[in-house]
């Protein structure tokens, strides 16, 4: 039997997304609830990807002075301080067998079963893995964390909590400070989560997007 599914209105949903902003500034005694957290947390578990492989981990920071080690890497923008949890999306640098494997024996222990029903799933991973160089793996798996940096935003939208996704980071400076390069990670896009201030001005600033039908083709 297919579980009933509690939905948001279409209306509740675009009130929200047409609510949301890249925050500018935020309030620095504001936290965000730890239930709240959690569930962003959980809804950063659930994001999809390619074959299932997951090939990121997610650094929250909500120390201050972590924070503040991160901020003259990210052209100083105040957000990294003043947010509420600062989230660094990172990549695994080269995924692997080793990865594939550790995917399949997780999908045992969650569905039952054993590898040799799941080898042609292991090949077929493992052909399309094989087929890239180390460096298109790596590009590969930073294009994954931007599925989760959407939902992490929408989320995040949805709860009431503002976000400003930030690509103006040095990423070898993040990597070395968090020390990721030794756990086989590196820097793909950060994302500051908090409540905005009432001093930020883009709060009322209008919406500027193309038309839908500008953008979208229906055949």
């Amino acid at each position: 039997m297919i579980p009933h599914v509690n939905t948001l209105s279409p209306q509740h949903l675009l009130e929200q997304l047409r609510w949301r902003y890249a925050t500018k500034q935020f309030d620095a005694n504001k936290e965000i609830p730890a239930d709240t957290w959690s569930a962003i947390e959980d809804s950063l578990v659930l994001t999809p990807s390619s074959f299932g492989l997951q090939p990121w981990h997610f650094v929250v920071i909500t120390n201050q002075e972590t924070k503040k080690a991160l901020l003259p890497h990210s052209w100083n923008q105040t957000q990294v301080t003043d947010c509420s949890h600062f989230v660094v999306l990172s990549a695994k640098i080269n995924p692997d067998e080793a990865d594939v494997d550790e995917f399949l024996n997780r999908t045992i222990e969650v569905r039952g079963g054993d590898l040799e029903s799941l080898q042609g799933y292991r090949d077929m991973m493992l052909g399309f893995m094989n087929k890239m160089s180390p460096e298109e793996r790596l590009h590969w798996a930073k294009n994954q964390t931007y599925i989760a940096l959407g939902q992490l935003m929408s989320t995040a939208a949805t709860l009431g909590i503002d976000a400003c996704p930030m690509e103006g980071i040095v990423p070898a400076e993040f990597d070395r400070i968090l020390k990721l390069t030794e756990k086989g990670l590196t820097t793909s896009v950060a994302c500051a989560l908090g409540y905005r201030s009432v001093k930020d001005s883009y709060a009322n600033a209008s919406k500027v997007r193309f038309d839908k039908k500008d953008l979208i083709s229906n055949l």
